[in-house]
């Protein structure tokens, strides 16, 4: 089963729509952004912050499942110079992004560690390589992730489970609409291919990481050169 949080818009969407229409058996969270109509069915209301929304999530969904991946695509942007940043809001960004990321994944590891498998996906980003004018609180939450992920990779590689990082230059669909036009034409500028990516590219780097045992706490660049 393939469990995706943050799934009622942006890449969390794509993926979930494009695994629906492969015949996977998918569940999805969202919390702000109500989901489509067709997608209702596939999707639940949950705060990736509140520990007990996690487990209504998974005591509704997984059941007897033993074959478990969950891609983590929720997340939150703000965009701001650090000396002119509004500290709650930044700190907010922290709290979803590292915070909720790791409350999922340690409430669904116990079920995957009984299972003696599990996969695990993270999605990080090309801002937590490379210094972008008033990314600080989101480029801090994505390399995180990469500490995060080589620490519970070591703890659970003997159980069966990967964890990996999908660092993602710019693709088009998701948080690139909150960037002006003036700014993604100095992005794509910068891209040797110069243009953006498309998401099924992302879809096909999640079947290789679910398909690959060998590959555990690591970041794979998806940033076509970036």
């Amino acid at each position: 089963m393939i469990l995706i949080t943050g799934a009622s818009r942006g890449i969390g969407k794509y993926l979930i729509k494009r695994f629906i229409d492969s015949g996977e058996k998918v569940s999805g969270t969202y919390n702000s952004t109500q989901p489509d109509a067709d997608l209702a069915t596939y999707l639940k209301k949950v705060n990736i912050l509140d520990i007990t929304d996690i487990n209504n999530w998974f005591n509704a969904v997984i059941k007897d499942e033993n074959h478990l991946i969950l891609i983590n695509c929720a997340g939150v942007n703000y965009n701001s110079y650090a000396h002119k940043t509004d500290l709650k809001t930044w700190a907010n960004v922290i709290n979803v992004n590292i915070l909720g990321t790791f409350n999922v994944i340690s409430q669904i590891l116990p079920k995957m560690r009984d299972n003696g498998y599990g996969r695990i996906i993270n999605l990080s980003s090309v801002v937590s390589r490379v210094g972008v004018p008033g990314t600080s609180a989101y480029a801090a939450s994505k390399a995180a992730l990469v500490g995060l992920t080589k620490a519970i990779a070591i703890e659970n590689s003997s159980k069966g489970i990967t964890i990996n990082n999908i660092n993602l230059g710019y693709f088009n669909i998701g948080m690139i609409h909150e960037i002006s036009d003036r700014d993604l034409q100095i992005i794509k500028n910068k891209i040797p291919s110069h243009h953006f990516g498309d998401p099924e590219e992302i879809r096909k780097i999640a079947n290789y990481i679910i398909s690959a045992d060998y590959l555990t706490g690591t970041s794979i660049d998806l940033n076509g050169g970036l």
